[in-house]
């Protein structure tokens, strides 16, 4: 790519991510300068001008959400009054697509209100990386590419010794995305009851599969790892039924509260694994069987695509090689 390539920002939630996006276009990260007063308001330049550029900014709404949103949408706002030709926001991990539904009186569905306000700060478009439920692509009213890590976690895997393992997924609503790694991996998959009592705590009581003997060995996968209750129970459940061995996978890694000292103390889980969507140094510092894989390849090249007018059904020719079309976007 030239100089006169896609203009990308980025916020302070993950430059590492940013950094490896840019490497992989083979384009300068351009400079941003944030500072946060006394009063706890921001002020956000970004360093070079962006007149009649194809802009791209650069966020994770990652901890702190809301500094890290207010920064977006200033970024957004900046590049869009300072006549950008075209600005995109680039969401690696949409922490708010967990509201995606009305399931109690007289609450907000942020994950509405949120893409929202990122239209309304300037966004003529999105990209965002395994959001919660697929309701959520419809929130934003531009154009929003909706990528996925799966192809990324399924080469993870092909590299291993799959022998007498099953792919899991905690819950019905993760089902459909194991589904597709566990047809990749040409394994059988099984699905658990999961309910949630509360942000940190949920109840697994029963894990239904596809018949036969006991795996010795399970992929667990879900779409985010926080707490890791879920991750918890799922492990304590399938191991009364006699499976020894667990690798724990996710596409964004959080590790709140204590999932780390949780997980660490699982000494049946040989490996977790999950993509840079989130900089977490405190995981990468505290867990012991981490294994982190990126997903800059796949970012990159969305945004190289959109920067030159091609679609993005192409990030997805993985899919095509192991699964019936009819599943390719489901």
């Amino acid at each position: 790519m030239t100089a006169e390539g896609p203009y990308i920002f980025a916020g302070t939630s993950n430059e590492p991510l940013a950094r490896a996006i840019c490497d992989h276009l083979g384009v300068p990260l351009r400079p941003t300068r944030i500072e946060r007063f006394s009063n706890g308001t921001l002020r956000v330049q970004l360093g070079e001008s962006v007149r009649n550029k194809d802009v791209y900014i650069i966020q994770s709404l990652t901890s702190p959400v809301h500094r890290h949103m207010m920064q977006m949408l200033m970024m957004l706002d900046i590049a869009h009054m300072g006549d950008a030709a075209r600005v995109t926001a680039v969401i690696p991990y949409y922490s708010y697509g967990r509201s995606d539904k009305k399931d109690a009186p007289r609450i907000s569905i942020t994950a509405k209100l949120v893409a929202n306000l990122i239209q309304t700060a300037g966004a003529d478009r999105a990209i965002a990386m395994a959001l919660h439920s697929a309701q959520t692509h419809g929130f934003f009213e531009v154009p929003l590419d909706h990528l996925t890590a799966l192809r990324v976690i399924a080469d993870h895997y092909k590299k291993q010794d799959l022998t007498d393992t099953v792919v899991v997924s905690p819950d019905v609503g993760y089902a459909k995305q194991a589904t597709k790694l566990a047809y990749a991996l040409q394994l059988p998959l099984a699905v658990g009851s999961k309910v949630r009592l509360g942000d940190s705590e949920v109840e697994i009581a029963t894990v239904l599969g596809s018949g036969g003997p006991t795996p010795k060995r399970a992929i667990v996968i879900d779409d985010e790892i926080a707490t890791g209750g879920t991750m918890f129970e799922i492990v304590q459940a399938m191991s009364q039924q006699g499976v020894e061995k667990f690798s724990l996978a996710c596409t964004h890694g959080l590790f709140t509260g204590n999932a780390i000292e949780r997980l660490n103390a699982l000494s049946c889980v040989d490996e977790i694994v999950c993509t840079d969507t989130v900089y977490a140094p405190h995981a990468i510092k505290g867990l012991r069987k981490l294994r982190i894989e990126s997903v800059a390849p796949v970012i990159g090249e969305a945004i190289r695509c959109n920067h030159e007018g091609r679609s993005v059904g192409e990030l997805f020719a993985f899919w095509t090689e192991d699964m019936p079309p009819e599943s390719w976007f489901g």
